[in-house]
């Protein structure tokens, strides 16, 4: 980004600034053109005036360097924002390769293979970002770890465990609608008009980015937790004494995601208290069992494996801008 420094100047009743030669030109503007304007409290930015922005294509020459690897390029773009994704080969590509980027396009939501041949793979964003809500998305991927998360816990008192084997397969959709909020996240960032279009400042659409990496690292910490219930031993008396603790965490988890994405203080502040109440009953659970010693150590991970999963709503509510009287 260059940054110009011009005068105002005044021509009879209005106050004009002349724009970059440079910035015109590379726009393709003239005398005629129109330019669109945004204006905060002590800033302004000045946009072409464009119906829609320019592809963005990127082209990958293959075979890789040694130290890359095709999913990750791949996936790398696509966060990046990129649109069109070719990749160029002088020679076959190999049917394992083509199988990973067929299976990395699976993870990618709206981007497909739209034209392939032995030495070419060329893949489109096809989905219009304006019509993508980035509020839907994270309540999305809340509502799907929420899902895992209560089937999980049942898995505490419940005598078939078989469940929890699908937890992880549940975890890929919720790394799905991350990614495609990452990608609308950084595309908001450069493009003004897709910011506007989605009514989020600077600031919010960072807030975004830190709710969605804890929203994805929350669907990460339960599939950790259906392993260990699945495999663990631990028996039903102490089981069943964590999940009458931890069985009505969702309707509080949801009271946290609704403030931050309305956003509403008022609601965040009640999530914060709800959120330190559930706290102390995990906490109390390590001494309402009398002597420690009789207490499996299984026990207590599973504690410490709860505390970390709620206290990533208790997160979103913390996001949350205070009220500040002017």
């Amino acid at each position: 980004m260059t940054k110009f420094i011009r005068r105002l100047q005044r021509i009879g009743s209005s106050i004009l600034v002349s724009l970059p030669k440079e910035w015109v030109d590379a726009n393709n503007l003239d005398k005629s053109s129109q330019v669109e304007l945004e204006t905060g409290q002590d800033s302004i930015s000045i946009s072409a005036n464009k119906e829609t922005r320019p592809t963005k294509e990127l082209a990958i020459s293959y075979p890789l360097p040694k130290e890359e690897n095709i999913v990750a390029d791949i996936t790398g773009a696509y966060l990046l924002g990129y649109d069109v994704i070719k990749i160029n080969s002088k020679s076959i590509i190999p049917a394992e390769d083509r199988e990973k980027i067929r299976n990395s396009m699976r993870r990618l939501v709206g981007m497909e293979i739209i034209e392939e041949d032995s030495s070419h793979i060329n893949m489109q964003f096809l989905l219009d970002a304006t019509t993508l809500n980035p509020e839907k998305i994270l309540k999305r991927m809340s509502s799907i770890a929420l899902g895992m998360y209560d089937d999980t816990i049942n898995g505490l008192i419940s005598d078939d465990k078989s469940n929890l084997e699908t937890i992880s397969k549940r975890d890929v959709e919720v790394n799905r609608q991350y990614f495609l909020l990452v990608r609308l996240i950084r595309s908001t960032l450069v493009d003004k008009r897709l910011a506007n279009a989605f009514n989020l400042e600077n600031i919010d659409v960072l807030d975004y980015r830190v709710a969605a990496n804890i929203l994805e690292n929350a669907g990460d910490s339960i599939v950790e937790l259906a392993d260990f219930i699945y495999n663990t031993s631990l028996a039903k008396e102490f089981s069943k004494k964590i999940f009458d603790v931890v069985k009505d965490f969702s309707n509080l988890a949801e009271k946290s995601i609704n403030a931050f994405t309305k956003p509403d203080r008022l609601l965040a502040i009640e999530a914060i208290s709800s959120h330190k109440k559930f706290e102390e009953k995990l906490s109390k659970l390590r001494t309402s069992l009398g002597n420690k010693k009789q207490i499996p150590i299984e026990f207590f991970d599973l504690v410490y494996m709860f505390e970390r999963i709620t206290k990533s709503w208790a997160d979103l509510a913390d996001l949350v801008k205070p009220i500040y009287n002017e």
